[in-house]
């Protein structure tokens, strides 16, 4: 049952929220299913000792695209959690071009064609953009706050 909060909060996203959050947001979305996809093709479960095989790799993703996916929808609907949300989107690809960066270092072969390269790095770039204009929001709220 929704309560007329509810509905308010529904309908009026927070007007301080800088549109170029939500377009790193979806970029950082797009970029982490992308790299999941080609992941698929490189065995990723098996790189990271997976249990289940390719049936544990598909939990794995649901569980983390349905985190993310709902984390948009709070970010939408200016949810208490939006921020903290935009935080774990940007950590997660953050951490993807991170793990893969230093798989490369080690010498493995995995995600070294041109596209794999371009979804990391997309992952990477896009999830550090995102985290600072999360900080500098969340900077901004608080100062709002005590001011």
């Amino acid at each position: 049952m929704h309560t007329n909060s509810d509905t308010a909060r529904n309908q009026h996203p927070p007007r301080d929220m800088p549109l170029a959050i939500y377009r790193c947001y979806e970029t950082t979305f797009l970029a982490l299913i992308i790299h999941q996809i080609d992941a698929a093709y490189w065995q990723e479960g098996d790189m990271f000792g997976v249990p289940g095989g390719v049936q544990g790799f598909l939990v794995f993703n649901a569980l983390a695209v349905g985190a993310i996916l709902l984390g948009y929808r709070e970010l939408l609907m200016g949810g208490r959690w939006e921020l903290h949300a935009a935080v774990l989107c940007g950590s997660l690809g953050l951490a993807t071009a991170g793990i893969h960066i230093w798989f490369a270092a080690i010498g493995r072969e995995e995600f070294h064609l041109p596209l794999s390269i371009a979804a990391i790095i997309a992952c990477g770039a896009s999830g550090i953009a995102l985290l600072e204009l999360t900080r500098r929001l969340s900077r901004r709220r608080r100062a709002a706050q005590v001011s």
